[in-house]
């Protein structure tokens, strides 16, 4: 039976609830886990074993608490312990944990901290070190930090001691398998109703675009939004470095990066999957995040006649794009005429999303600007305001409109 949780207090902590899970009785993670060391077994196949282990102690459950208890051990074992209820409500975005009863979650869009205790920092790391291994990836001494995905899809960070000060910091980002529509966008009030006529213009007519906007902003809700209005007789080729992205498209072709091995063998990157995506007859190319060197391919493909592509990128403004794709673009030897001459060839309109920090609407992300991007009369790349978008949804034109109506035949 759920039960509320009530959080520790904190100064300008909020209150949250989250439900709690019967915990798994003294001895039975232990004898599940000898067991699955000798017959390794997945989550279909616990229930069996904590049904064993319970009856070797003498306790018989009925079908619904053995099921519980199945849960509880599979928590402990198989996904993020004391964690993982917060991770499986549909309302939590981020699990961050800073010790071990010192644990925040993004809920509804507002940090709150909860009242968990996670044990002593050694059982902190031991959980940090069991989630990479179950993504694959090596945390210890030697490698004391890792970004990885894990196999429900979870973005996994965490950093050992000594670079944290104290204990082992954990994030991690739950990825939500479903993609929203444009039309559900707009009723959750991500996207004003005003520049829905544009933004399906800008699919129509095969642009090339950029969603910019700060970590947490629903950059890539937004673009895969975007990516079901593709027609469905286009192949879409999708890069991703971690597969957040979720299309609700019939031909989506995903391609993952993957870090090197701990020989330092074996990595595929961004920029090398883009150019393997330019041989598979893509209608469109979608970079999903755009950090590194491989800017340097995306604008390239997007040169030569790859229309209708699109990809992320982390900035504070529309703005700030071209200072963010010069800095990309130096890590590739571009130089700041280079990449002016590429990007305006290649992009026609940077998406910027925003999220409300303040008053009632705290957290709710929305579109913010529409911007065309342009060289200006001293050559430098600039991206010009087209539509700014107020916090209420009021649309106002910019000094790009017209250059933004004519690219998509909205208004003209």
């Amino acid at each position: 039976m759920n039960r509320a949780v009530v959080p520790v207090r904190a100064p300008g902590a909020q209150r949250s609830t989250a439900p709690s899970r019967r915990a798994a009785p003294d001895g039975v993670v232990a004898h599940v886990r000898e067991a699955m060391r000798v017959r390794p077994t997945d989550a279909a196949g616990l229930p069996a074993l904590v049904d064993a282990a319970l009856r070797a102690q003498g306790t018989l459950l009925g079908p619904a608490p053995l099921a519980e208890t199945a849960r509880a051990v599979a928590d402990e074992l198989l996904g993020a312990g004391a964690l993982q209820p917060w991770l499986d409500d549909p309302a939590v975005t981020d699990v961050l944990v800073n010790g071990p009863r010192d644990v925040w979650v993004e809920r509804s869009g507002a940090l709150v901290r909860v009242d968990v205790d996670l044990g002593a920092p050694a059982d902190v790391r031991a959980l940090a070190v069991r989630l990479a291994a179950a993504a694959g990836r090596r945390l210890d001494d030697a490698a004391p930090t890792v970004d990885a995905r894990l196999p429900d899809g979870t973005r996994l960070h965490a950093v050992l001691p000594p670079l944290a000060e104290t204990c082992t910091v954990l994030s991690l980002r739950v990825v939500r398998p479903r993609a929203f529509t444009l039309a559900e966008l707009v009723v959750a009030g991500a996207v004003t109703p005003a520049v829905v006529p544009v933004l399906h213009g800008l699919v129509d007519a095969r642009a090339n675009v950029l969603v910019s906007g700060a970590t947490g902003a629903g950059k890539t809700t937004l673009l895969a939004a975007l990516l079901s209005l593709v027609p469905h007789d286009e192949r879409v080729v999708l890069v991703e470095e971690a597969g957040e992205l979720v299309a609700d498209h019939p031909h989506v072709v995903r391609l993952t990066s993957r870090p090197p091995n701990v020989d330092g063998a074996g990595g595929v990157d961004l920029a090398d999957l883009v150019r393997q995506a330019l041989r598979m007859r893509p209608d469109r190319i979608v970079l999903g995040e755009c950090r590194g060197a491989e800017v340097r391919e995306v604008l390239a493909a997007l040169n030569t006649g790859h229309e209708g592509g699109c990809a992320t990128l982390h900035a504070n403004t529309a703005a700030d794009v071209p200072a963010r794709l010069e800095a990309l673009a130096a890590l590739a030897g571009m130089d700041r005429a280079a990449v002016a001459a590429q990007a305006a060839s290649a992009l026609d309109a940077v998406l910027h999303v925003r999220r409300v920090r303040h008053g009632p609407d705290a957290g709710r992300r929305y579109l913010a600007e529409i911007g065309v991007v342009e060289r200006g009369g001293d050559g430098d790349l600039r991206v010009t305001t087209a539509v700014d978008v107020a916090e209420d949804g009021c649309a106002r034109p910019g000094a790009g409109w017209a250059r933004l109506a004519a690219r998509t035949g909205v208004g003209t």
